[in-house]
């Protein structure tokens, strides 16, 4: 083995373990990467809670969020993957029983990927794909449809200020701040968290595409604790990265699994989707919801994949996009089954 080649691979081995020790409880500990295999406590599944207009049936969708009053939101894809040429409006509104309220947005959205909803109940909508005229930006609409702001470029993907390139997830800070993460592809295109002020003037970006602490790939969602820390779920890499607001690398997280969608709530605990999990993306993992809290990074349940899906199965299933209501009760929005599903926590039976 020559000297640079042993360097290279010595570095490598050196990268991957400082990347585990970096899994810390920020200020209890060492929390190491874990697997949890069965629900505890155990929650009630439901299917079907969000009922559908007459005529319609849900297609892919990651979208998905509450706003103050106790309405669910959805961005769902037109019925199918994806809502080109599509008359449908993919934004839905139902009320706390699942009940139809009204929807928005059609002609407006290409491919809705992630949705946020502000303390003033505005939706910011990720659109991933463009077709040339729409797409590959973020909106903001208030609740009756109308759109407030835009970022990025409608149409024309990119990578500087005021363009993206498959943007995955958004949030907006308590004081106004939006952050996005752009980027859908592993190893090419865009791998970035893009700050904004409240008026949506560009104030900084951080990130690359790389394994290394701060560079990330594929920033699939996006949450926040109660302390400002961002959590990235970067799940290209299989963990959830930690920042404060200003890009500061804090930690890496691997025992939340393959991240696709992730949520914390009021008392900080953290609710990672993953979708991906299987023999070609992080194999000897199983897909489902992680639990944990953002305090000490431990992983306490486990709500498995539906149960007749093949733990090998390719491509995705189980949830993208993920909600809990202020009872703990979930909201996963899954792609792969076209669908959202409710896990309810038994003691609320």
């Amino acid at each position: 083995m020559t000297g640079s080649m042993g360097e290279n691979i010595m570095k490598r081995a050196c990268l991957v373990a400082a990347l585990l020790c970096t899994a810390i409880g920020l200020g209890s500990g060492p929390v190491l990467a874990q697997q949890i295999t069965e629900s505890s406590p155990p929650f009630s599944r439901m299917d079907g809670y969000l009922k559908m207009p007459d005529g319609r049936h849900m297609g892919s969708v990651s979208a998905i969020a509450g706003d103050s009053h106790g309405n669910i939101w959805v961005a769902e894809r037109c019925g199918a993957n994806d809502c080109a040429g599509s008359p449908l409006d993919p934004v839905l509104e139902f009320d706390s029983q699942g009940n139809f309220i009204k929807a928005f947005g059609a002609g407006q959205i290409l491919f809705p990927h992630f949705l946020f909803i502000d303390k003033a109940d505005h939706l910011w909508i990720v659109d991933d794909h463009d077709n040339g005229k729409i797409g590959d930006d973020v909106i903001e609409y208030d609740q009756n449809g109308r759109v407030l702001k835009t970022l990025g470029t409608p149409g024309v993907p990119g990578n500087d200020q005021t363009h993206f390139r498959e943007p995955s997830s958004v949030l907006v800070a308590p004081n106004g701040d939006i952050f996005v993460g752009d980027g859908h592809s592993q190893g090419k295109g865009n791998a970035r968290i893009v700050k904004f002020d409240r008026n949506g003037k560009f104030l900084m970006q951080w990130g690359d595409h790389g394994f290394a602490p701060g560079q990330m790939e594929i920033p699939h969602c996006l949450a926040m604790d109660s302390q400002g820390r961002l959590f990235v779920g970067d799940r290209g890499n299989n963990r959830m990265d930690i920042f404060d607001q200003n890009g500061r690398f804090i930690a890496s997280w691997s025992q939340f699994g393959r991240p696709s969608g992730c949520y914390v709530d009021g008392k900080d605990n953290l609710y990672v989707a993953d979708s991906e999990s299987h023999t070609n993306h992080h194999p000897g993992w199983m897909r489902g919801v992680r639990i944990g809290s953002v305090k000490d990074g431990v992983v306490v349940a486990f709500i498995p994949d539906d149960p007749d899906i093949n733990p090998d199965k390719m491509g995705t299933s189980n949830g993208e996009g993920i909600w809990v209501d202020s009872n703990g009760v979930i909201y996963d929005a899954e792609v792969g089954q076209k669908a959202v599903v409710r896990y309810m926590p038994a003691a609320k039976n």
